[in-house]
């Protein structure tokens, strides 16, 4: 077996980040299986970071909630749909792939270290409603 000595720029072996989303929490409509697949990603996430952790290599998820992106075409030509999630995010807007650049350095970052096993939610605020 390949064996990894910690990284000096970030003090352990590895870091795995997966990506969930809200539906990791919630069940959806009409995606059952995606939110099931999304859940399972969430669970997926904690058991390797039980069995990996001691071994040097963080696993974390983000759990992005409704991003500006193709895979939600149809909800942002939707207008009844589209208003009604854009009322109950707090931001006031939906995200954009930019707005995980932060996300990933810091689950990949020393600054992370002690951090395995969570799904880190980055929905601008909808979660917290």
């Amino acid at each position: 077996m390949l064996q990894l000595d910690a990284s000096p720029v970030t003090g352990r072996r590895g870091s795995v980040i997966n990506f969930a989303s809200l539906l990791t929490f919630q069940g959806g409509l009409t995606v059952p299986a995606y939110a099931a697949s999304k859940g399972a990603v969430g669970q997926l996430t904690k058991s390797f970071a039980n069995e990996w952790t001691a071994r040097g290599v963080t696993v974390n998820a983000v759990a992005p909630g409704y991003i500006e992106t193709d895979m939600n075409t149809a909800l942002l030509n939707d207008p009844e749909r589209l208003a009604s999630i854009s009322a109950r995010i707090p931001a006031g807007r939906w995200g954009s792939p930019e707005d995980f650049k932060g996300t990933a350095v810091y689950l990949a970052s020393k600054a992370s270290a002690y951090v395995s096993g969570h799904v880190l939610v980055v929905d601008g605020g909808w979660m917290g409603r």
